[in-house]
């Protein structure tokens, strides 16, 4: 028997909201199919319906056309308590602790299992210690959830959403408001999750550049168009990756992993090595400086030199901030 490869999907799938007899319609042709034990990333602009689409996968709200089936069920035809047991949310909404430890909050997941008294069992409290462990939070188990830094109450909810040991997390940009450290934290960590506890994470999210080196699947929102799905990879080489980028102003730069002005081509007068060059054109295009026909700038490794030419007259730096100097004072 083959195993089945996807744990959630949709076929033309409309979202939106239902007000009486008339409804809105945000999102429309949604298909996707959401791979088992995958880290999958949904992407898109401010206002797609990307909460919207959450919600609807959840169950919370109906879709407005076409069907959304977890394993081989409807998610309208499952019992909310058992859905409850299955998918876990993680979402940007703020808590209110009050005097709760951090294994007492990472508890509440086990909430779904346990009796109308809410009391654990030895499993459900091994669970949780297991849960706190998979996400390097188990040294805080005593501390008070108000006195976690932003970071450490963002793994501490991933502990309990993989307390609920469901098999599909979705996390509502888990990364917002973090430092770049804890947002690469934080995703390698659910990357994790997927391989050690075989999980399947769905995540919201704005940073492009961690999904690309830490999703298996993006799924990428655009308004009236259809779901675009596919490998990070796959996505940038067929240049897909762009639907991202509602500007025609801004393209995603395959070589160097960035999304740039399309006017943003390395002038001939630069020569050098790769990056080097690049990030001095960036540098030169941040402060408006555009090289006269008569400058050309050629860089060299070990050390690095940036040998400004002009007729009978060349100066060399050693760093960005030297060049930027002496093309400002003599432009």
């Amino acid at each position: 028997m083959v195993k089945d490869k996807y744990i959630l999907t949709g076929q033309n799938v409309s979202i939106g909201y239902k007000k009486g007899k008339s409804s809105k319609k945000i999102g429309a042709s949604l298909t996707f199919k959401l791979q088992k034990e995958k880290l999958t990333c949904l992407l898109g602009p401010n206002g797609v319906g990307k909460s919207t689409f959450i919600k609807t996968i959840m169950g919370q709200l109906p879709s407005l056309e076409g069907s959304i089936n977890f394993g081989h069920l409807p998610v309208q035809e499952i019992d909310a308590k058992l859905l409850a047991k299955k998918i876990s949310v993680v979402l940007t909404d703020r808590i209110s602790p009050g005097n709760l430890s951090v294994a007492q909050l990472v508890s509440l997941g086990r909430t779904p299992f346990t009796n109308w008294i809410g009391k654990l069992t030895l499993e459900d409290k091994e669970i949780v210690n297991e849960a706190m462990k998979a996400t390097k939070t188990y040294y805080l188990k005593d501390q008070l959830v108000s006195e976690l830094s932003d970071g450490q109450l963002q793994k501490v909810m991933i502990a309990r959403a993989l307390a609920q040991d469901g098999d599909l997390i979705i996390l509502d940009e888990p990364t917002a408001h973090l430092d770049l450290v804890n947002r690469y934290e934080i995703m390698h960590l659910l990357r994790e999750v997927t391989q050690n506890k075989h999980k399947s994470i769905l995540v919201i999210t704005h940073d492009l550049d961690i999904a690309i080196e830490t999703a298996d699947e993006l799924w990428i929102m655009q308004c009236g168009d259809p779901l675009l799905c596919g490998t990070p990879e796959d996505l940038i080489l067929s240049g897909k990756i762009n639907k991202l980028l509602p500007s025609e102003e801004l393209s995603f730069d395959s070589n160097t992993g960035k999304i740039r002005p399309k006017s943003f081509p390395l002038p001939p007068s630069i020569k050098g090595p790769q990056p080097i060059t690049q990030w001095l054109n960036l540098a030169l295009q941040k402060n408006s400086i555009s090289l006269s026909e008569e400058t050309s700038i050629h860089v060299t490794e070990a050390p690095l030199t940036f040998e400004i030419s002009r007729p009978n007259f060349v100066f060399k730096a050693q760093s960005v901030q030297e060049v930027l100097q002496f093309l400002q004072k003599n432009n």
